[in-house]
């Protein structure tokens, strides 16, 4: 068995970790987890004996040194992130320390918390003759982003898109979307803590984003949806049609 697993813990319902998540959590002596971004009902799963770690309170060399320890001592390590560790969950800087110490690990996906957005808001992203592409990017903050990503950049496609990590920005977001391309009356909804049982879900303009997150105190842990996907127009799928064949269905009109 490998010592050291990235698991993805989900978007914050204690059932919508991956089967492959909860064993693993199962059999970890070492446990370093994502505070308050990740469900503490989660390590109920843990043994008893296992050695469970908040990293909200770690430096990256702690977090290190605590996995580079245990696995020294032959025991089995869950890094639990919140989400899927392969969007925002900062795994790649240690990874690479890890290859540098010589350990392996792998990455078991979780569930996005844009999937359990998309389930709480009951919408679909891709709609036919509405949007064929989701952009996933965040605001520039204390982390910038590439000048080719600036959201007025983005904006230009007119595409469904979802901002994590933008929640105290949304004046600026909004600001940016109208003016790279975006109606004001776009449907826009802030969608909080998705799949947690305090969730709430904000059905806004792209206009009104700030004022309306200030209206139900929502400044963090929140995702940002933009787009046409969120109306009522749109397309049927081509694949249920009667009159198109698939390869198994033949066309009935």
């Amino acid at each position: 068995m490998m010592a050291v697993y990235f698991v993805g813990a989900g978007p914050g319902a204690v059932d919508l970790i991956t089967l492959r998540g909860k064993l693993l959590l199962e059999k970890a002596d070492v446990i370093i987890y994502a505070g308050s971004l990740v469900n503490p009902g989660l390590l109920d799963f843990a043994k008893a004996e296992c050695e469970i770690f908040n990293s909200a309170s770690m430096t990256l060399d702690e977090v290190i040194k605590t996995i580079d320890k245990a696995v020294k001592n032959n025991k089995t390590v869950v890094r639990l992130h919140t989400g899927d560790p392969s969007l925002y969950g900062a795994i790649r800087e240690q990874m690479d320390r890890l290859t540098a110490l010589g350990i392996d690990y792998e990455i078991c996906p979780g569930v996005s918390s844009f999937s359990a957005a998309a389930a709480s808001l009951k919408a679909q992203y891709t709609l036919p003759g509405v949007s064929q592409t989701v952009i996933i990017t965040r605001a520039a903050g204390e982390t910038p982003v590439p000048e080719r990503e600036a959201l007025r950049e983005l904006a230009a496609h007119g595409a469904t898109m979802i901002l994590f990590l933008s929640a105290s920005l949304l004046d600026t977001v909004s600001r940016d979307l109208i003016l790279g391309g975006y109606a004001p009356d776009m449907p826009a909804a802030i969608v909080y803590k998705a799949s947690w049982p305090e969730e709430k879900i904000v059905r806004c303009t792209v206009k009104t984003l700030g004022q309306s997150a200030s209206e139900h105190g929502i400044n963090k842990t929140a995702l940002i949806c933009v787009g046409e996907f969120l109306g009522d127009a749109y397309q049927l799928s081509r694949l249920y049609a009667a009159d198109f064949s698939t390869e198994y269905r033949e066309a009935t009109e």
